[in-house]
């Protein structure tokens, strides 16, 4: 019996020795589980799809070089299709058969304000998401980080610096009929309310609409000398374009769901004069420092296109998460990780990104966006970070 025993202990000290050196969802010794939920085949594929290949890049190279404490990090992208219904499927796919240690970069209000209570219920980072919407870090939870400036605070500032600015008296909006234009409009009317003005008129749209000649042809009506667009990209060239078809010359203002280059690049002369909230520089070659430009030649080379601010933003969205899982240490769960987290200072990079950072009472790392302006054909800062 003593024997028998003895053996037993033996055993159980192997297993214990061999096991993985955590036990969190997502994680073992040779892998870490990262899930997002994008946008590859729908509305805003055109977003979806660079900030894929830019979290995939940064992915590839800390894997090329070791992974994170020795463990692969495995990147399992579900397409959505910007459908909130379809986006609730692929979180509980991604959560329950996956084992997705976090969610780094879900794409859309919809689609983040759907499956976002799924994840954290289920005990899972929620990170970083394309939502600047406050509920994405409001009230305090431990598992949800938001490091975007929100609709309502930088479109409360661009607003009110637009219209204290140039002097706009007759202030209009057209949102898409969601959650994430019902959050900028709430940041326009509260810019307004500073300045004792009221939105002149308002019209909405559904989300993937393509002809808004209506809407235009209202705003018109309504004399609207500033149109805020809450609009994403597609969307705000075709305002843009229906309103210089129609002759109407009226200053437009966009979120950054907008700034993109894609936006010109769409657009051509129809949006020159645009403005938008950038939250990070356009990765332009020309003027770009050597860090950057070596940058976009490496991406060029890895998908055989041109890289967007939205490559930029997957990228350094993976970066954060990297960082943080090295910071974290070997024993990496979803407490330990969002812990460390919390004590976390990201400065500025050679990509022109804002610094962030995060505290165990405010799990928002940036609240400042930046004004441009589309001037021949390429988006160009006019502003410091608005407060």
């Amino acid at each position: 019996m003593k024997t028998l025993r003895s053996f037993a202990l033996a055993a159980l000290s192997c297993l214990a020795l061999s096991a993985p050196v955590s036990a969190a969802p997502g994680v073992n010794a040779k892998e870490i589980v990262v899930g997002t939920v994008s946008d590859l085949s729908g509305p805003i594929a055109m977003l979806g799809v660079p900030v894929r290949d830019g979290m995939l890049m940064r992915f590839d190279e800390v894997n090329a070089g070791g992974g994170v404490h020795g463990r692969q990090i495995r990147l399992v992208v579900e397409d959505a299709g910007y459908d909130p219904k379809r986006a609730v499927l692929a979180a509980r796919k991604l959560v329950q058969r996956d084992q997705a240690f976090a969610f780094i970069a879900n794409m859309g209000t919809p689609v983040v304000m759907a499956t976002m209570p799924i994840i954290v219920d289920a005990g899972r980072l929620h990170l970083f998401p394309f939502s600047p919407h406050r509920a994405t870090y409001e009230p305090l939870h431990p598992l949800k980080f938001q490091n975007f400036a929100p609709y309502f605070d930088y479109m409360e500032a661009a607003t009110r610096h637009m219209v204290e600015q140039r002097g706009y008296a007759r202030t209009c909006l057209l949102y898409q009929d969601d959650d994430y234009g019902l959050e900028v409009m709430k940041g326009v009317e509260a810019a307004l309310a500073r300045l004792d003005r009221e939105l002149v008129e308002r019209t909405s749209y559904k989300r993937g609409a393509t002809d808004l000649s209506s809407q235009i042809a209202r705003l018109r009506a309504a004399r609207c000398d500033l149109v805020v667009l809450a609009t994403v990209v597609r969307e705000t060239v075709a305002a843009m374009a229906e309103a210089r078809k129609i002759g109407w010359e009226v200053d437009m203002l966009v979120t950054a769901s907008g700034y993109s280059a894609q936006t010109h690049e769409l657009g051509g002369a129809a949006v020159e004069g645009l403005y938008g909230v950038s939250v990070l520089p356009h990765p332009y070659v020309e003027g770009a420092n050597s860090q950057l430009a070596a940058w976009v030649e490496r991406y060029r080379a890895r998908f055989k296109a041109e890289p967007n601010v939205w490559s930029v933003m997957g990228y350094t969205l993976a970066d954060l998460f990297v960082r943080t899982a090295e910071a974290t240490g070997p024993e990496l769960t979803q407490e330990a990780f969002a812990r460390t987290l919390e004590r976390m200072q990201f400065s500025r990079d050679y990509f022109g990104s804002p610094s962030y950072r995060f505290t165990p009472e405010d799990h928002l790392g940036n609240r400042h966006g930046r004004l441009a302006q589309i001037r021949d054909g390429r988006w160009v800062l006019i502003s410091d970070y608005l407060e």
